[in-house]
């Protein structure tokens, strides 16, 4: 899944077949299905939480695209958090292309809290031999260059499946996804459980399509680069389909955590790539 801000993106949103049942693609290969979908969020109750009372929310996740075209994303989530000072919302969008051997990455974000202008972030990213460039178009025009390699979400996404289906438990990659400044890249670690068997809880994922789709516990952390901390930035945590559809959402933000709920799940028509 994807993430911005407050989201995930999920990218991750995530960070995220087609239609959803390809199983009979090679096992080394990963398709992505697009999809539209939505998860409502609510404080986690189980992590004691400093100053948050109530939260509640909506994430909207809308992905297309394939390995041949490309992947396109669009992305908000809009939280209210209540503490003692009374509530505030917070309002967050993405939207983003990534080109389907991951070789640039195009971005813009725009966050807001109670109401005031949004802060926005625009640019684009391309691998070259050695690392890769930023161009920033907002909150200003600058480039800066990364002399490390990192991947691009949706490559983030493919690894992390196919490193579950391989039977890793662990996945350690360094992501660049534009988030905060469009400076800051980040460590993950990709904590990946055995396959889950179980029927999913969500009803949108309880029809004949996923029944026979692998699904692994997933829970990833991001420490951003530099920063020196040892504890990460956030935790996003999620039950993950090989075919990128993700159920079962916290996002941990360190002083409390949300739970999102998959409430409706719109399959969408898919093409003949065969990459």
């Amino acid at each position: 899944m994807e993430r911005c801000g407050y989201g995930i993106a999920g990218a991750a949103l995530a960070v995220m077949l087609a239609p959803a049942v390809q199983a009979q693609a090679p096992a080394e290969r990963v398709v992505l299905v697009p999809h539209r979908a939505i998860y409502d969020l609510t404080l986690d109750s189980t992590k004691p939480s400093r100053d948050i009372t109530t939260a509640r929310g909506r994430i909207a996740f809308d992905f297309s695209g394939d390995a041949c075209d490309g992947y396109a994303l669009s992305f908000r989530q809009v939280t209210e958090l209540t503490s003692e000072i009374g509530p505030r919302i917070i309002d967050a969008r993405t939207t983003s292309f990534e080109e389907g051997d991951a070789k640039s990455y195009r971005f813009k974000t725009e966050s807001s809290t109670a109401g005031a202008p949004p802060d926005v972030v625009d640019g684009t990213a391309k691998k070259g031999d050695a690392g890769y460039e930023v161009s920033l178009r907002a909150p200003k025009a600058e480039t800066h260059r990364e002399a490390a390699m990192a991947m691009f979400p949706n490559e983030q996404m493919k690894a992390v499946i196919k490193a579950a289906r391989a039977g890793q438990t662990t996945f350690n990659v360094r992501l660049y996804d534009g988030a905060n400044s469009g400076k800051d890249v980040y460590d993950t670690l990709s904590v990946i459980g055995r396959k889950i068997e179980a029927k999913p809880g969500e009803a949108p994922l309880q029809r004949p399509e996923f029944e026979k789709l692998a699904r692994w516990p997933v829970t990833i952390s991001y420490f951003k680069v530099g920063s020196g901390e040892t504890t990460p930035a956030y935790t996003v945590a999620f039950e993950l389909y090989e075919n990128g559809v993700t159920g079962a959402i916290r996002l941990d933000y360190g002083s409390f955590a949300l739970r999102g709920t998959l409430t409706r799940l719109d399959l969408l028509p898919g093409s003949d790539c065969s990459k």
